[in-house]
Formats: C-alpha cells, sequence, structure tokens
C-alpha cells in the first residue's frame, strides 16, 4: 500500500492535503507533515481544512499556509485526505477536485472512500503512518517535519499517557528528537500558551460538572452563552473533556458542546476496557476505542439523559 501510495507521488505534481474539521494536534500535525515534505520534494501543494487550525498549533512550520476555502475549481493530480473517519468530515467536494484520492487514516471502522484505502486501526496517530511513508520514500525528515510528526503523536496519545502510546509511538518520537525537535518548545506551544478567552470559558464550564451517582461517569458542558460571555471559540474547548476524565473512579468523561440552538456535539473518553467508539456508533458518531463522539439533537438537559442512559447501560452490560 505504501509503496502504490510513493508511486503516486513520483508520477504527480498538484496535491490538496486535507484533514477533519475542527482539526485536533493529529489531523492538523499530519497535515502539516505530509504538505512540508511534498513541497521539500518540489511539488506543489495546498493544505486545506474547513476550520483551519486552532491558535496552539501556530508554532507548526506551514501552519500560515492552511486555506479554509475550496481552491477556485483547481483539479489537483492527488488529494490526500488524513484522519478524517468519513469524507465529509473534511470536505466532499474533494472527490470531485482530484483525479486520485487517497485516504489515509487510524480510526476504526474509517469510511472506504477514494482510490487507495491506507488504514491501520494499531496506529497511535495519523502522524505515525505519514511517518512510514517518509521513511519507505527514503526522505530525509527536516526538522519541520519532524516537528509536526511528534505534535501529532504527542497531542493523540495525550502527551503519552493514554492506551495508544504503543512502542512505536516513543520509538518515531524519540527518532524526531534526535533530528533536533524540542519536546519543551511543543509542550509549551500546546499547553502553555494559553489565551485568556479559553481560561475564562473554563471557569465557566467547570460548574456544569456533574458526577453519576455510582462515580463512573462524569461530565463537562460548554454552551452558546458561555462562549458569547467569554468571548472564547469552540476551539478553545480542546482538551476541556480531560478534567471530568480525571476524577478518581471515573470510567467514562463525557463533553457537551452546544453546536447551535438545537444540536449538541457529545465528546467521549473512557479508559480501560470500555469502547466508546461502538458507544457513539449506536449514536450516528464515531471514533476510536478510547476516544469518540456523536451529534444530539435537544435542549442540554434532554441531551443529557439521553447520553447518560445510554451510558448507564454501557456499564451495567459490562459488569
Amino acid at each position: 500500500m505504501i509503496e502504490t501510495i510513493l508511486q503516486l507521488i513520483r508520477q504527480s505534481q498538484t496535491f490538496l492535503v486535507a484533514s477533519h474539521e475542527n482539526p485536533d494536534g493529529d489531523a492538523i500535525g499530519s497535515t502539516l507533515a505530509l504538505t512540508n515534505m511534498l513541497r521539500e520534494m518540489g511539488k506543489d501543494v495546498v493544505a486545506y481544512n474547513h476550520d483551519r487550525a486552532p491558535l496552539e498549533y501556530a508554532f507548526l512550520p506551514g501552519y500560515a499556509s492552511v486555506v479554509n476555502q475550496p481552491v477556485n475549481a483547481q483539479v489537483f493530480d492527488v488529494a490526500f485526505v488524513l484522519d478524517a473517519g468519513e469524507l465529509k468530515r473534511a470536505g466532499s467536494w474533494i472527490k470531485e477536485r482530484c483525479r486520485k484520492l487517497v485516504n489515509i487514516d487510524h480510526h476504526p471502522c474509517s469510511e472506504d472512500f477514494g482510490d487507495i484505502y491506507y488504514v491501520d486501526t494499531e496506529a497511535c496517530a495519523t502522524g505515525v503512518m505519514i511517518h512510514r511513508i517518509l521513511q519507505a520514500a527514503r526522505h530525509t525528515l527536516s526538522l519541520d517535519v519532524a516537528t509536526c510528526i511528534y505534535t501529532a503523536i504527542l497531542a493523540d496519545t495525550g502527551s503519552f499517557r493514554y492506551s495508544n502510546a504503543n512502542p512505536e509511538a516513543f520509538r518515531v518520537a524519540g527518532e524526531m528528537i534526535e533530528i533536533g525537535v524540542d519536546p519543551w518548545s511543543i509542550a509549551s506551544g500546546l499547553y502553555e500558551s494559553q489565551e485568556k478567552e479559553r481560561l475564562c470559558l473554563l471557569a465557566m464550564a467547570l460548574p456544569s460538572l456533574q458526577v453519576s451517582a455510582c462515580g463512573r461517569y462524569a461530565s463537562l458542558a460548554v454552551t452558546l452563552d458561555m462562549y458569547n460571555k467569554s468571548g472564547a471559540r469552540e476551539e478553545h474547548t480542546d482538551r476541556f473533556i480531560n478534567y471530568p476524565r480525571s476524577i478518581r473512579g471515573v470510567e467514562v468523561a463525557i463533553f457537551f458542546r452546544q453546536l447551535d440552538q438545537k444540536n449538541f456535539k457529545v465528546g467521549f473518553r473512557s479508559k480501560g476496557n470500555i469502547d466508546v467508539g461502538a458507544l457513539a456508533r449506536t449514536m450516528h458518531g464515531g471514533g476510536h476505542h478510547n476516544a469518540a463522539g456523536a451529534t444530539a439533537a435537544g435542549d442540554l438537559e434532554a441531551v443529557r439523559r439521553w447520553v447518560y442512559d445510554k451510558v448507564s447501560q454501557l456499564l451495567a452490560d459490562l459488569k
């Protein structure tokens, strides 16, 4: 599969590299790792994301080049869709704007779209899969590319705290450090360069904390009113779910993020053997074993009741 991708790269000149909306560190890190590599090879590349990228990733090389509008009517030789799960999460229009479409992902149940389907659910991050391609291409990794790969791994393993922090994650991260990546500067960029609006929003969200009577699940919520009062944006909610997740005894953390007057995005994080990816798929969502999400309609209390019932049943079935 990787050799097929490399052959496609050698034979092509114009590329689109895209990842899922509301990009996280893996999505934007893998996008810019591949983008920078292709540019170093003399290719013409457009990096695209519907929501661009959160400001906390502004330290990544190539960040400023990411666009959030379809590029006129240009047709690309190849489009890479990374870490998306479903094509619509990156942009359904992409399929009509490329001669070849490549799906690279590590999500379970990733949609089989495109001409090349390179999916490995054992990979800790899509960024690691980009690293595999670079290695196979015998491309000398620049510090720019290494920085993006390291960030992708760091973000998707929760700073190597999650169960997907496998030997490959540590091995590749170590290689990136040998190239010259400074772990402190990246950790500082991600975790210690916050905008005050984010902390104002967090201060409003924390009182919404609810812990179940059994103590096995807990939730946090952000509403449109909180956004308005704090001046924050949805990108500022990244990692809010870690607060209920960090409570002793909690096995499933839930984060309710209001999208509009009638809909909420529901995020899940789990510990141990609880498969929240499977839970999310019963709600027409998706994701990993330990990290997943779905969308639910209704006001906050109605959505909470519906989700709590689902989680309670899941936990009861595991007894």
